[in-house]
């Protein structure tokens, strides 16, 4: 099976070197599942001819707002929109979480809470997990027909759930502890609060389920269902 991901942000320079882009990230997330990929950078520009490209589509995350005012977003809509109806199945993580669902009717906003920054428990139908977080910005409200299914205090639809159609998480499965040690350290001062800093930088090291949900992933781009 074929996987287009569709390359939303750039990695900081001072991360690439060592980590690779969003799609290198990805593509170690997923290696054990037997796709093969092709990376589409969309933040450029760059975008498939139709969703016909590829079997399923990924969606990563970005430094930007999904309500921001870029050349690229509203095609990205589109495209999105589109997927859903040549039904190719979509998953989306922290960005493209988002994306899908401003997409699709729902509503994305910059969090009156605050940050989520570092492992962090999403409770999940089947369990509680541990996964990376890094954001201010998330969904507020979800599309009409999709379906929560991961949430915590701070993030109410932190898992959608769009039956037969798209599956999308606002954590980061393909970050590991070096890589979020990096954005404490490059992206974090003068954006996110120092104390929260500190506290991301003291729980780093905590046991991660990001296979698990590389695998639901996998399970929904194969069968269309993440259980």
């Amino acid at each position: 099976m074929h996987i287009g991901i569709l390359v939303t942000g750039h990695v900081p320079d001072d991360l690439a070197d060592e980590h690779g882009d969003y799609g290198a990230m990805f593509r170690r997330l997923m290696a054990e599942e037997g796709f093969s990929f092709t990376t589409w950078k969309v933040v450029d520009g760059e975008f498939p001819d139709s969703p016909e490209d590829a079997d399923g589509w990924l969606i990563t995350g970005s430094r930007h707002g999904a309500y921001e005012d870029h050349p690229w977003i509203p095609p990205l809509e589109q495209f999105i929109r589109d997927a859903f109806e040549a039904d190719r199945p979509i998953v989306g993580v922290c960005f493209g979480h988002q994306i899908i669902a401003q997409a699709m009717g729902g509503r994305v906003e910059k969090f009156g809470g605050g940050w989520s920054v570092g492992p962090q428990v999403y409770h999940f139908p089947d369990g509680p997990r541990i996964v990376q977080a890094w954001h201010q910005d998330q969904v507020t409200q979800a599309p009409e027909g999709a379906e929560t299914v991961a949430s915590n205090d701070f993030c109410a639809h932190a898992a959608l759930l769009y039956p037969r159609k798209a599956y999308s998480v606002q954590p980061h499965p393909e970050f590991d502890d070096r890589f979020v040690s990096g954005l404490i350290e490059t992206r974090g001062p003068g954006v996110v609060p120092d104390t929260q800093l500190a506290q991301a930088r003291n729980t780093l090291g905590k046991p991660l389920d990001s296979k698990a949900l590389a695998h639901q992933f996998a399970t929904f781009f194969r069968e269309r269902r993440i259980a």
